[in-house]
C-alpha cells in the first residue's frame, strides 16, 4: 500500500510532461541506440503509461519513482551527461518501478516498425516466398563462405583398438544376451 506522501506532487495520478520527459530519457539512457529516432522511446513512454493506468498502486509508484530520481543528484535528471546518468538509474535498478520500465522496453521496443527499419530488418519473409530467394545470402558483414570442395586428404588417425566386423554376422549367431545381467525390473525406484 503506498501511503500519501508528504508533497502533493507525489500524491498526483497524472503524469506531468516533465514526468514523460524524465520517462523518455531513462529509457534512452537504458536501451542506448544513436541510430533510433525520437518516436519508439516516446512511444515506448506512452506504453508504459498505458500499462502503469491499470493499476493504481503502480501508477502511484511510477509517479513517486520519477518525481524522486532528481533526490539521487544534484543536477536535474534530464541535465545529467550520460554517464552519471546511467550511475543515478543503478541506483534505482533494484526498485519495482524501474523493473517495470525495463521489462515493458524490453519485450516492445524491439517490435517497433520504426526500430525494425533503423535496424534494417525487413520483416517476416513467409508472405514474400521465405528467405531463400529474398535475402538469404545478403549479410554484408560476415565474410564469404567457401564453396569449394576441400582437396586436402583426410588425415589417418590409426588402427580402431577393436576389431570392426567386415560384414553382418552369418546366420545361427546368438545374439548377446544381457550384457549388464539386470532383471529390467523396478522396484521402489531403483533397478536390480
Amino acid at each position: 500500500m503506498v501511503f500519501p506522501a508528504k508533497y502533493s506532487e507525489l500524491n498526483a495520478l497524472e503524469l506531468s510532461d516533465e514526468a514523460r520527459r524524465i520517462l523518455t530519457r531513462i529509457i534512452r539512457v537504458s536501451f542506448p541506440h544513436p541510430q533510433f529516432p525520437d518516436g519508439p522511446y516516446e512511444r515506448m513512454t506512452e506504453k508504459i503509461i498505458e500499462a502503469s493506468e491499470e493499476s493504481r498502486w503502480f501508477r502511484m509508484a511510477l509517479i513517486q519513482g520519477l518525481a524522486t530520481l532528481d533526490t539521487l543528484t544534484d543536477e536535474h535528471f534530464l541535465d545529467l551527461p550520460e554517464d552519471r546518468a546511467i550511475t543515478a538509474l543503478k541506483r534505482i535498478a533494484d526498485l519495482e518501478f524501474f523493473a517495470f520500465i525495463r521489462r515493458t522496453v524490453v519485450l516492445n521496443l524491439y517490435d517497433d516498425p520504426e526500430v525494425h527499419t533503423a535496424l534494417g530488418y525487413e520483416g517476416e519473409s513467409y508472405s514474400k516466398g521465405g528467405y531463400v530467394n529474398r535475402g538469404f545470402n545478403d549479410l554484408a558483414w560476415l565474410p564469404e563462405p567457401r564453396i569449394e570442395e576441400c582437396t586436402e586428404p583426410a588425415p589417418q588417425i590409426g588402427p580402431l583398438p577393436y576389431k570392426v566386423a567386415s560384414c553382418t554376422p552369418a546366420e545361427g549367431f546368438e545374439p548377446v544376451g544381457n550384457l549388464l545381467k539386470d532383471t529390467g525390473i523396478i522396484q521402489e525406484g531403483r533397478t536390480r
